[in-house]
């Protein structure tokens, strides 16, 4: 896979498949929360992954951080295949993918001094000493904004703003090759916000991570983004640069999110479109296209057919119809 030597993150045609009961004397079915994803992450990059509830978004996120493995596909990271890797080359792997949730308060320990949460990734995943840990985790502290005299409070003592900032050095004490943040400023005032976002853009430039940000907020994946993937029903339906895909969305999923978007300045509002219906069962998705029953230009072969992703106008789109559309 020669992609991996140039990027961080490269996952081919990822799946994810759950076996679940459908009730008494029912049998099981087979729910695709992931189906055929790919993409790849560079250094000092950031990849937004958006889309409805239920889309995949959080599926994806247990696979790009080891917690389960994938039903089928590739997924290199830092070079290493971990898709067919034994549990110790995982075990080593661990250490370059950390994540920040998007509760800051029930993702921390609450029996736990601060330093002793920053402590315990260095004790479990270095060979550093006593005073060498105390070192970094004094100037991880400094780093993410907090004063000396935090690292010995408990997380009730803290607010929402500063609980993430904690919950941010945790995952960067190891300094990791990727971050995984799946809506981390979701669960903050909004004047909170900006402060959590740009401390991940200092971070980026001071560390050089990857990062994969989950969010259903495109005000704030405008914000951080360079790169965007949108996922409906577990698969990717467009992929490329954002600056482009925010000039001229082409998939009419993104368009629909994409007017959806609040605006302050009147000349910046766009039209709503309005998107039918409710997001299908992925225990029973419909045929062809999973969105063409919701799909105001959806044909008869958007029933039978499913799109692939294909190149068109430096993005991939996954649409039968998208020239007709965006003539």
């Amino acid at each position: 896979m020669s992609e991996s030597k140039t990027n961080l993150l490269v996952a081919r045609d990822l799946t994810r498949h759950y076996q679940v009961s459908r009730g008494f004397m029912k049998g099981h079915a087979t729910v695709k929360a992931l189906n055929g994803v790919s993409f790849e992450l560079s250094a000092r990059r950031t990849l937004a992954v958006v889309g409805e509830s239920g889309c995949g978004k959080s599926t994806l996120a247990r696979q790009l951080t080891m917690i389960e493995p994938p039903t089928s596909g590739q997924l290199a990271i830092d070079g290493v295949d971990v898709a067919s890797a034994d549990k110790g080359t995982i075990r080593n792997m661990r250490s370059k993918v950390q994540m920040v949730f998007q509760n800051p308060f029930a993702s921390l320990n609450p029996r736990k001094q601060i330093s002793a949460m920053l402590d315990e990734p260095l004790k479990i995943n270095t060979t550093l000493s006593k005073s060498e840990r105390d070192e970094r985790i004094r100037a991880m502290i400094a780093t993410v904004g907090l004063r000396p005299e935090h690292s010995h409070r408990y997380p009730h003592m803290f607010s929402g703003g500063q609980r993430q900032r904690i919950a941010i050095a945790r995952a960067m004490i190891l300094n990791p090759k990727i971050v995984v943040a799946d809506e981390p400023v979701s669960a903050l005032d909004v004047s909170i916000q900006a402060q959590i976002l740009n401390l991940f853009m200092d971070l980026q430039d001071q560390y050089g991570t990857g990062y994969v940000f989950i969010s259903h907020n495109l005000a704030v994946v405008e914000h951080v983004a360079d790169d965007l993937l949108v996922m409906y029903l577990g698969s990717a339906v467009e992929y490329g640069a954002k600056s482009r895909i925010y000039q001229r969305p082409m998939h009419p999923y993104t368009q629909a999110l994409m007017s959806a978007t609040p605006a302050i300045h009147p000349e910046d509002r766009q039209i709503k479109i309005k998107i039918q219906g409710e997001l299908p069962s992925p225990l029973n998705p419909p045929s062809g296209c999973a969105f063409h029953k919701r799909c105001p230009y959806a044909v008869e072969r958007c029933a039978k057919e499913v799109p692939q992703l294909r190149e068109i106008d430096q993005r991939k789109v996954a649409c039968h119809r998208v020239e007709e559309i965006n003539t």
